[in-house]
């Protein structure tokens, strides 16, 4: 499965920053390449590349110009908020988000130009910001915009997006809910956005795309784990993607402070290992994946360093790999996998038909 697996980075990222208290903190991205330098990955198998700057006409893919002039504003500005309150209009915003999603289309070419195998954007995966709005801390929604672009340049039409952060991915699926593009997000259900239930299955042409997996509080590995095998192995699989697009949030570990889900790092490096596999099985490896959610830092860091490991496939000394894993064992409530089952029943009754499976 050897093959190029790239890191895109900018130290532009930094410049979204929505202020010393905000829960979403930059320099997540940045202690992620510092830690990989440190454990000395990048060899042979991976590689740094510079994130290039999104251009306007590259945002009005999905965004409308209104809005793009309104942050450019806000951006000089520096001051209210792009969105209800959530997120905050600082200076140099407008760059910063123009940098994170030109980190996503970077590797979007890297992937499709042959140039590594596989990518990921740490400064990716801003999957709740709509057409014309911010929201929940994203102001440009940069997975959107890359499956525009992988349509328009590539001329892409089976794009797999497999959105594992702990909030649902709401702007993503509003965007694509009348197109056959298959969007599966597992989240906690109850918290913000307050959408991503299972019957909001798309409409028209993408009637069955949108696939939603609620998960209670306390959801834990092998609940998530299951849930995830038989819901998004099956449908991926069935799909047949050219790409697989993984939004890699953090937000659902049990140690983050805003979403209340319970899985450990074990559960972020098998996701990473089961999508990879897919990638090469299905669409000759071409598998993009991009940051997201997380308000631990050292927890994020931590799981994306597993995941790059598992996918660049570099084996780094067994101490230091012992490191990066939790050693906690978590409190598993036997009622949260019949909840849970009871989800992936349905969801198998509603949308599997749709798909010709049984």
């Amino acid at each position: 499965m050897s093959g190029l697996t790239a890191f895109v980075y900018s130290k532009n990222y930094l410049k979204y920053f929505f202020g010393e208290t905000h829960p979403f903190q930059p320099i997540r991205s940045k202690l992620a390449l510092e830690l990989l330098k440190k454990l000395k990955v990048f060899d042979s198998k991976a590689k740094v590349f510079e994130a290039r700057m999104a251009s306007e006409e590259e945002l009005q893919l999905v965004h409308s110009r209104v809005y793009i002039d309104f942050v450019k504003e806000m951006s000089e500005k520096g001051s209210g908020f792009l969105d209800y309150g959530d997120t905050p209009a600082t200076k140099g915003i407008f760059e910063g988000a123009c940098s994170r999603v030109g980190g996503t289309l970077t590797a979007c070419d890297l992937i499709m130009q042959a140039k590594a195998l596989h990518a990921f954007n740490p400064g990716g995966g801003l999957h709740h910001a709509l057409s014309s709005s911010a929201s929940g801390f994203c102001v440009f929604n940069d997975v959107a915009i890359a499956i525009r672009y992988l349509q328009r340049k590539y001329k892409l039409e089976r794009i797999a997006v497999i959105d594992i952060d702990g909030h649902h991915g709401d702007g993503t699926q509003k965007i694509f809910y009348s197109e056959p593009i298959l969007k599966i997000s597992f989240h906690r259900i109850g918290i913000f956005p307050g959408t991503g239930y299972i019957e909001e299955i798309g409409r028209g042409k993408g009637k069955g795309y949108s696939v939603n997996v609620p998960l209670p509080a306390k959801t834990f590995d092998e609940v998530y784990l299951y849930a995830f095998n038989e819901v998004a192995i099956p449908l991926i699989e069935k799909y047949n993607p050219e790409i697989i697009v993984n939004q890699f949030g953090v937000d659902a570990h049990f140690q983050d402070p805003l979403v209340g889900l319970a899985l450990t790092t074990r559960a972020y490096e098998e996701i990473a290992r089961k999508l990879h596999e897919l990638a090469h099985k299905i669409c000759e490896g071409k598998y993009l994946i991009l940051g997201g959610g997380g308000y631990n830092i050292d927890n994020v860091v931590k799981c994306w360093a597993l995941m790059f490991l598992t996918v660049s496939e570099v084996e780094i000394e067994k101490e230091e790999y012992e490191k990066l894993h939790d050693r906690v064992k978590i409190e598993k409530d036997e009622k949260v996998f019949e909840i849970v089952k009871e989800s992936v029943e349905k969801i198998k009754e509603v949308i599997f038909p749709l798909h010709g499976l049984a």
